[in-house]
């Protein structure tokens, strides 16, 4: 049995996704992070970034204490690897899957989610952000665009490379892209979605978000954070 930590925001997807795909049992735990779940001290002793999603193993490989682990990517590979599946075993495909996976982390990520706040939850229009972000968010759909070329997934299989990444581009209208305008990632977009391991993944916890909503408590939790907190 494997604890989620979870939100049904993209990062929180992506490891929903990936344990409905390896048929591991999990149970979801709510981490309310619009209201600072998130800053509970028990949480932070499995995820001091305060961040979702995290898991705790509690039975791991080698037959010791519960693992816990944090950071999407990390939870992404950690089970890869625990179960053998959605990775490569040969040398160079293993570093191809996880080339994308850090891909993701470090930019796609990272960027989509910069034009996402400040196309839609800043509290004043700034210009600049948002044609820096939106015009970098459209780099990066060009260049996984261009890898999905001739390609059914990212790395060749279906992996977590693609788990990582499909969540990102959801909410692709309000970061301001069109998929028509890439026509590869378009046609891989559809393919990830209609798995039916994406679909329960991505609908785990959907009530939970429609009930708390973004209101301006959320956006000071989620947006002011400093080392403070």
């Amino acid at each position: 049995m494997i604890d989620l930590y979870y939100w049904p925001t993209p990062n929180g997807w992506k490891v929903s996704i990936a344990l409905e795909e390896l048929g591991l049992a999990y149970r979801m735990i709510p981490v309310n992070i619009g209201r600072g779940a998130q800053f509970e001290p028990d949480f932070l002793a499995i995820s001091p970034n305060n961040r979702i999603p995290a898991i705790v193993d509690r039975d791991p490989e080698d037959g010791g204490e519960p693992i816990s682990v944090f950071e999407s990517g990390a939870i992404l590979l950690y089970l890869a690897e625990k179960t053998g599946r959605l990775i490569p075993r040969d040398p160079r495909g293993r570093k191809q899957v996880i080339e994308w996976l850090m891909w993701q982390m470090g930019g796609l990520g990272p960027m989509l989610g910069q034009a996402h706040h400040f196309r839609a939850y800043a509290p004043e229009t700034i210009p600049y952000a948002i044609d820096r972000y939106t015009k970098e968010a459209n780099r990066l759909y060009g260049v996984l665009d261009k890898q999905l070329e001739g390609r059914e997934y990212i790395g060749g299989d279906y992996s977590i490379a693609d788990i990582a990444c499909w969540p990102w581009i959801v909410p692709h209208e309000r970061q301001g892209q069109k998929l028509e305008d890439t026509p590869n990632l378009h046609r891989w977009f559809e393919r990830i979605k209609s798995r039916p391991a994406v679909q329960r993944g991505h609908e785990l916890g959907r009530e939970l978000r429609e009930a708390s909503g973004m209101d301006e408590k959320a956006k000071q939790i989620l947006f002011g954070q400093t080392a403070r907190r």
